[in-house]
């Protein structure tokens, strides 16, 4: 008879396989799902990567211009019509003064119309302060000019030469700047690691060519069998200047490119890559702000092929507004390998200074401790210093 203690025995199922082994087992519905899990986490980790990040900021902006595009384009501007209203009433008055006065009374008409031009000039002034700039929306809104716009948002450079006016642009600004900002954060800190340690290990192999070789060390670390410490490598920082001078170099190169590009001088194109590799953004220089519509570029793109032997001055043109489109993906590539250098300096100057204060410290205490040993030794018992070494 079994005993009430006696643990029962699981029923067996058919095969000699009991149920709770069964139930551990993991059923065939959950295998997709862990397909599923393993891709998405693949996924993540290789956009937490360098190549990742880059590609999917770029994928960003370019997504994000084409929906502002889409976005801005619906706005109604009344005050185009508005200014052209204002400017045929002051035709019309002007006119009218002329009909009037005409050369009876010359310095009543002069002082008339300058009071109607004033006016005029005046209320337009005002116009142009609330952001009339004198071009539709989709002159604005061109698609070199968004993705530019685009740039500035993420980057929090904020050029503020052209905002949104619809309540949707609004709206979308703010929650694409919102997922737009963290990306930019990690793409700024993995471009910084990545160039800082190609600059570094670059910087270390033309160390190691220039450098001579002291032979007689080495035979002498021979001699006395301490060949061991020179395996030891001295740990090679990059110097600040290194640091400058490839910013500088930067800089230089942009300067050259927007003024040829972009038609400015040499010195409103320097300004304007200090001011954005600062992520300062005045706006009163943009790359891609005075860039042609998309249908103006078509246009030249279709005059090109058909048209062959026109006028060279004018196929020169029509050549630089077709290629306006790899212009400004080159100045876009350019904004962002700027600020991965900026980021490659940052890391590289923080750990010189890490270094210099670290020797400093060590200098400081060498400084203190000999300083104290002096002082005793002048002031009290010169036994006293050396009292540790007698026991």
């Amino acid at each position: 008879m079994p005993s009430k203690f006696q643990r029962r025995s699981s029923p067996q199922a058919p095969g000699g396989v009991g149920v709770g082994a069964s139930s551990v087992s993991s059923t065939p519905s959950n295998q997709p799902r862990k397909r599923v899990k393993r891709c998405c986490r693949n996924f993540v980790t290789f956009m937490c990567t360098q190549v990742g990040v880059g590609a999917l900021i770029v994928l960003y902006a370019i997504c994000g211009a084409f929906a502002f595009m889409n976005i801005e384009r619906e706005y109604v501007d009344k005050t185009a019509a508005h200014v052209l209203e204002l400017r045929q009433n002051c035709s019309q008055l002007l006119w009218y003064i002329t009909e009037e006065h005409n050369l009876i009374d010359k310095r009543m008409w002069v002082n008339e119309t300058n009071a109607v031009l004033r006016e005029y000039q005046a209320q337009i002034a005002g116009i142009i302060k609330n952001g009339y700039v004198g071009r539709s929306p989709e002159q604005i809104w061109s698609f070199p000019a968004a993705l530019m716009f685009c740039l500035s948002v993420i980057t929090m450079i904020g050029y503020g030469n052209m905002v949104p006016r619809t309540p949707w642009g609004k709206g979308f600004t703010v929650i694409y700047a919102t997922f737009g900002i963290p990306l930019y954060i990690l793409y700024f800190l993995n471009m910084g690691r990545v160039l800082a340690r190609s600059f570094k290990f670059l910087y270390r192999s033309m160390h190691d060519c220039t450098q001579e070789r002291n032979f007689d060390s080495r035979l002498d670390a021979l001699e006395n069998g301490s060949l061991g410490a020179l395996t030891l490598r001295k740990k090679i920082i990059v110097p600040s200047t290194a640091c400058l001078w490839v910013i500088i170099f930067y800089v230089l190169t942009g300067t050259i490119m927007f003024a040829n590009w972009e038609k400015w001088s040499f010195l409103n194109s320097f300004y304007f890559c200090m001011t954005s590799l600062c992520k300062i953004g005045f706006g009163d220089f943009v790359p891609g702000a005075s860039l042609t519509t998309a249908a103006d570029v078509d246009a030249a793109t279709h005059k090109l092929q058909e048209d062959i032997a026109a006028d060279p001055n004018e196929l020169s043109e029509l050549q630089s507004i077709a290629d306006q489109h790899s212009k400004l993906a080159i100045n876009f590539v350019y904004m962002l390998l700027g600020m991965g250098l900026v980021a490659m300096c940052r890391n590289l100057m923080r750990e010189e200074v890490h270094v210099k204060l670290k020797e400093m410290k060590e200098d400081a205490k060498l400084c203190v401790e000999d300083t104290r040993l002096r002082f005793v030794g002048c002031c009290g018992d010169p036994r006293d210093v050396y009292e540790n070494d007698y026991y």
